[in-house]
């Protein structure tokens, strides 16, 4: 566990996978890849259900593209293969992860946003802690997973409490970590996103200090090395396609989805519902207009010093899922 607030410039392009650059496989902007590398997250909801459910791989094979499934324990990393040309698409990642992607140089297309989902994470302390307010964490030491969208969400949360990252002590964990240092007096308070947040209001005796409401929309992404969203515009419409079809199907069935994603989780089927409840699963095709929440994010890390340089979050390529090519 670190707590330096400090990301160098070579530590955030490592961070995206240079020092494993010799792994890379090679991959032209005009090849025409037959096999389909998906990298997610254990609560990359939606692609969670395509994978359980199979129907990704059935439409895929009808443009002879076999899909191969790849889990990663958070989006650094996930971004980093995708980056290294060692995946092709990329699952939802929170807002945050982008933006340390862009400042590392990846050459990376979005694909897709997922609408704002406010309420999905939250700023928990335990139940009899003496923190009533934002400004009562000066001086505390908070859990919460590095360039997450929990991570802006402190940001932003000690900015409108008039205070800034020095202020308090960060401790840089997972959220399994994250949960075990909140539980055991660790750490003060703790800041972490759906389905863990709802684990813990419902197995622990936890209080939510701020969510996102007013403070941090968290919108997540799905992204495409900027080579295969060249070579593969027809992979991507399916995949858009499918992701848009399974969100609307996991809101208008929330019991059959938590039933669903209970075994695949390790998760009760209360908890995922409540979890899901608070997200929007509403997939839409990302436009320029709709990134302005990512300059600010980018701008909120370059101030603490957590991004080596500024960035133009609107400087990046954006698929777009209506039209053929």
């Amino acid at each position: 566990m670190t707590t330096s607030s400090t990301i160098s410039r070579r530590t955030a392009i490592a961070a995206l996978g240079v020092l494993g650059a010799g792994a890379v496989l090679a991959q032209g902007a005009t090849a025409r890849p037959a096999t389909v590398r998906l990298g997610y997250q254990k609560s990359s909801t939606l692609t969670a259900v395509l994978k359980v459910q199979g129907t990704l791989e059935k439409q895929l094979a009808s443009l002879n593209a076999t899909l191969s499934w790849h889990e990663f324990t958070s989006g650094l990393p996930l971004l980093e293969a995708l980056n290294l040309g060692n995946l092709d698409i990329s699952a939802d990642v929170a807002d945050t992860v982008p933006v340390f992607a862009q400042a590392a140089g990846a050459d990376l297309t979005f694909v897709a946003q997922e609408a704002p989902s406010p309420a999905a994470q939250a700023i928990l302390v335990r139940e009899d802690s003496p923190l009533k307010s934002l400004s009562d964490l000066k001086g505390k030491k908070i859990g919460f997973a590095k360039a997450a969208g929990a991570h802006y969400l402190l940001i932003a949360a000690l900015e409108k409490a008039g205070l800034s990252f020095k202020d308090i002590e960060p401790a840089y964990l997972t959220p399994a970590d994250g949960r075990a240092a909140f539980e055991r007096g660790a750490i003060d308070a703790w800041v972490v996103w759906d389905p863990f947040l709802a684990a813990a209001q419902r197995q622990a005796r936890v209080r939510v200090l701020a969510d996102g409401t007013g403070i941090a929309s968290y919108q997540r992404y799905y992204l495409a090395g900027t080579p295969f969203a060249k070579a593969r515009p027809d992979v991507l419409r399916v995949v858009y396609a499918e992701l848009e079809r399974t969100g609307q199907w996991v809101k208008q069935n929330p019991k059959e989805a938590a039933a669903l994603l209970s075994p695949v989780w390790g998760l009760d089927a209360a908890t995922i519902e409540q979890a899901n409840a608070r997200r929007s699963y509403a997939v839409r095709p990302v436009v320029a207009e709709a990134l302005t929440e990512q300059q600010r994010i980018a701008d909120a890390f370059f101030a603490e010093k957590l991004l080596p340089r500024k960035i133009n979050a609107l400087d990046v390529a954006l698929f777009q899922p209506r039209l053929k090519s």
